[in-house]
């Protein structure tokens, strides 16, 4: 069965990457030091108090194949004869049916009542979930419609990129959401194991206006936003080497493009070239510099170099020109058909299309590149651990039912496994979905139909690198590149920091990354990159500076 989750990530971490914004970034309020206030647009930040946190307990239910390097997931290269019972107990005891809200990016899968899926999992957690399902790409419309009415589910899924362009988010936060400081905070989150497992480094983003307001969940089984993918069996047959270097990149480009056969050598990279010229990537491209201050990467000579070697790729025709016409271009149709060999995609794509393309071209192995330097030294790799989404309790649903809805979302919170895990993630048995030889769940066309990753998304959860024989080299392909790229994180000077950006600063981001676009497509000249920078610093840039030296300065940073 496809990790539901694929698209969904791929979908995130490229609209983070073309927006500029960081995970962490969100809405409401002025600087200060562990709670927000609120200044009409200036910006807010919380830190993340330690007393608020749960108090961390570890779980797990099988041991790993291959241990990733945290934050790097560990993976398990099959799937576990003996599934853990994780919850003895039923978690819902009223029986009274429960509203929520998640976003899906794919069919809407039918209703309760009308749903096995549903009745499987419902029966589990003793009380009906009714979940309302809103399109992935347009859930920020519903959010803010469904704020601005005061009217929200007692279950609210947030993404970590939507929140921050919602106008008085933490205004809305503390009028429509329940406080869960006195629920989880320190020992008190032992009643909830499955939640007391997802760390402090998740629990410090999950707080608005100085208390514990939401549930965190986690990033995905890499923090990385990119790799650089290849074709490795066209490539290994047309002499192709792997690229170590910017030159190396740039050759292996130009071999691989023939257009009289409609092969060209990549998609857009321009977001993991960056990241070869070591420009930074923290917090939406901010870095301390060496004397003292901030400076954005607009304005560093590695964002010059890196936009310079990327104008170059377009201008000689290296990118695939469906790519240069239009940003709606399906990058994993070509990458998938040989007519691109290199591809920039989030790692959540890799499983996915290793697998359905193999079933059509069996000797098909996508592969990342691994990380290089394109300018000497050790390379640097971009990343973040921010929570993808949070998931807020309706306020006023009085204490036993918000103590019912926290054992209902650790149960969903049980991870790889346990048989928590595997219905919540495919369904029940014989119904939404068979066994393979090796034990692992194969899921039929009922799955497909009506399972959305509902009970994930409303949820934190542990993240685990899994196998599927499909896929028998992914685990330890997935890994070993992780693995050999954690070492390279950047390090976030603002990292456990939850920002709410100046309004100015959020709104010049888009306008000048669509002027960078047309340097590259070379409609605009590299030279102008000295005006569209100044023109970024007056719209907005330099108060987002402002803010972010604040920021540090007021958490003792």
């Amino acid at each position: 069965m496809r990790n539901p989750l694929s698209g969904a990530a791929t979908d995130r971490r490229t609209f983070l990457a073309l927006t500029g914004l960081s995970a962490a970034a969100v809405a409401g309020g002025g600087v200060l030091s562990g709670c927000s206030e609120k200044t009409s647009g200036k910006g807010a930040v919380e830190t993340g108090d330690q007393a608020l946190l749960p108090k961390y307990q570890p779980v797990s239910a099988v041991a790993a194949d291959v241990p990733g390097v945290p934050p790097v997931a560990n993976g398990f290269a099959k799937y576990p004869a003996n599934l853990v019972d994780a919850i003895t107990e039923i978690p819902g005891k009223s029986g009274a049916k429960a509203t929520a809200m998640t976003p899906y990016w794919g069919p809407t899968p039918p209703g309760l009542g009308s749903n096995a899926f549903y009745d499987a999992v419902n029966a589990e957690l003793g009380i009906p979930i009714d979940f309302t399902i809103q399109d992935g790409n347009k859930y920020g419309e519903k959010l803010s419609a469904l704020l601005g009415a005061r009217d929200v589910p007692d279950l609210l899924c947030v993404p970590s990129w939507e929140y921050g362009k919602i106008p008085k988010f933490a205004d809305a936060v503390a009028a429509l959401f329940e406080d869960l400081t006195p629920y989880l905070a320190g020992d008190k989150a032992a009643a909830y194991p499955m939640l007391a497992s997802l760390g402090d480094n998740n629990w410090r983003y999950a707080i608005w206006n100085g208390k514990l307001a939401s549930i965190p969940w986690p990033t995905d089984s890499t923090p990385f936003p990119w790799a650089l993918f290849y074709r490795k069996d066209l490539t290994d047959a047309a002499g192709i080497a792997v690229p170590k270097s910017g030159d190396e990149l740039y050759q292996v480009l130009k071999k691989a493009t023939d257009p009289a056969k409609g092969i060209y050598g990549c998609n857009g990279i321009f977001d993991i070239v960056q990241m070869y010229f070591k420009v930074p990537g923290s917090t939406g491209g901010w870095r301390k510099k060496a004397g003292g201050g901030l400076e954005h990467k607009y304005e560093t000579a590695e964002y010059k170099a890196a936009l310079e070697f990327t104008a170059r790729l377009f201008a000689e025709g290296l990118v695939h020109p469906d790519i240069v016409a239009s940003k709606g271009s399906d990058s994993k149709t070509l990458f998938s058909g040989g007519k691109i060999l290199f591809m920039q995609d989030g790692p959540g794509a890799w499983q996915g299309i290793q697998k359905d393309q193999s079933k059509i071209t069996p000797s098909f192995n996508m592969q990342p590149v691994p990380l290089f330097s394109a300018t000497g030294g050790d390379p640097l790799q971009w990343g973040s651990t921010a929570p993808i989404f949070y998931t807020f309790i309706k306020k006023g649903l009085g204490k036993d039912r918000v103590e019912e809805l926290l054992r209902v979302l650790n149960w969903c919170a049980a991870p790889f496994g346990t048989k928590e895990y595997e219905l919540r993630q495919f369904g029940k048995e014989g119904v939404h979905f068979t066994r393979g030889p090796d034990g692992a769940p194969v899921g039929n066309a009922l799955a497909q139909k009506e399972i959305a990753f509902q009970y994930g998304f409303i949820v934190g959860r542990n993240p685990a690198i899994v196998g599927d024989p499909a896929t028998p080299n992914y685990v330890q392909d997935l890994i070993g590149w992780a693995n050999s790229s954690v070492k390279y994180l950047e390090t976030d000077p603002w990292a456990g920091l939850k920002l709410e950006n100046p309004a100015n600063y959020s709104k010049i981001g888009q306008p000048t990354e669509d002027k960078i676009q047309d340097v590259l497509r070379g409609r605009r000249p590299v030279s102008d990159l000295a005006s569209i920078v100044s023109e970024w610093k007056a719209g907005g840039g330099d108060e987002g500076r402002d803010f972010l030296a604040s920021a540090l300065s007021s958490s003792g940073r």
